[in-house]
């Protein structure tokens, strides 16, 4: 293992022209692994930011490891180094599970947001294409109004899973012991990040098998009556589900602070999919009463998903 650490630390990594010289974030006592920091990924797609990519305890050449490309990377391992203090755990619960030989070895390449463009970049694009105009052209006038001047073009959702799918895998790919294939290769995240895992398996189903969607936040932007915009998700959806006799679907939701306004949705978000003839064996939408909208919930049903996705 530290031979290999060192390896990553001093060896400039290229592929398709990309460079990148990778860093060994600083051991915290939280943290079950590593953490290799590349900083500010190049990409002609989108604003660059950093990837932190978890390995496991005994990450060695001699396996091949299975690979969940999740958002919100910042907040991921590192309580100490979140906005928030707050974190998902994800390497704590990805170890124990490993330790436990419940799932298969698998890493983490965790994508930081940029809080700024945050929205622009994980709201699934091309569902704005199922509102009706009038509805469309009412929010960009009303960005207008606010002050943010949004409109059609700064939603860069398709160029997000451009850059994880035709920069960001070939390189992880190329430099780590990955299994590469889709049936080893997921997609997850919490809220914003739930929308854009599901549309990330709708769009690429031939590069992702499961998709984690945690929180989902169906409302798309906020929760209000009469809100025509689940709508056009929905309508996507009925669209572009994948099959399911290769692919998976972890949905769930709390009750408390931002997740009240998700629960109204189950029932049709069933519908689709059991429309689509998923079963429970490849599509979960689970409730959790009393949790809110923060990683000290989603830290504390991580292990659902990845139990869902990577069980042996």
């Amino acid at each position: 293992m530290k031979k290999i650490l060192l390896f990553l630390l001093l060896t400039t990594f290229t592929f398709a022209q990309i460079k990148l010289k990778p860093r060994i974030l600083p051991k915290s006592d939280k943290v079950k692994g590593n953490v290799i920091r590349l900083d500010s990924f190049p990409t002609k797609l989108i604003k660059p930011r950093s990837v932190d990519v978890w390995i496991p305890v005994g990450y060695s050449p001699k396996k091949k490891y299975s690979v969940i490309y999740m958002h919100d990377g910042q907040n991921l391992f590192d309580a100490n180094t979140t906005w928030n203090k707050q974190e998902w755990m994800a390497d704590d619960i990805g170890m124990r599970l490993i330790d436990k030989q419940e799932i298969k070895d698998f890493i983490i390449v965790g994508i930081h947001n940029i809080p700024e463009i945050r929205f622009l970049d994980l709201y699934p694009k091309k569902t704005l294409n199922y509102l009706p105009k009038k509805i469309k052209d009412s929010i960009f006038e009303d960005s207008k109004k606010k002050g943010l001047n949004i409109t059609e073009a700064s939603f860069k959702g398709d160029n997000y899973l451009k850059f994880i799918v035709d920069e960001l895998k070939p390189y992880i790919d190329a430099n780590f012991f990955t299994l590469k294939d889709a049936e080893n290769t997921f997609i997850g995240g919490s809220s914003m990040g739930g929308l854009m895992s599901m549309y990330g398996i709708c769009e690429y189903p031939d590069v992702f098998s499961g998709a984690i969607c945690i929180s989902t936040h169906w409302p798309g932007m906020y929760p209000q009556d009469n809100n025509p915009i689940p709508d056009s998700f929905f309508a996507y959806l009925k669209e572009n589900i994948p099959s399911p006799n290769s692919h998976k679907f972890y949905f769930d939701f709390g009750t408390e602070t931002l997740d009240q306004y998700y629960p109204q949705y189950e029932e049709t978000v069933n519908q689709l999919f059991y429309n689509k003839e998923y079963s429970t064996e490849n599509y979960k939408n689970l409730r959790f009463e009393g949790e809110n909208h923060s990683e000290l919930s989603w830290q504390k049903r991580f292990d659902i998903p990845l139990l869902f996705l990577l069980e042996k």
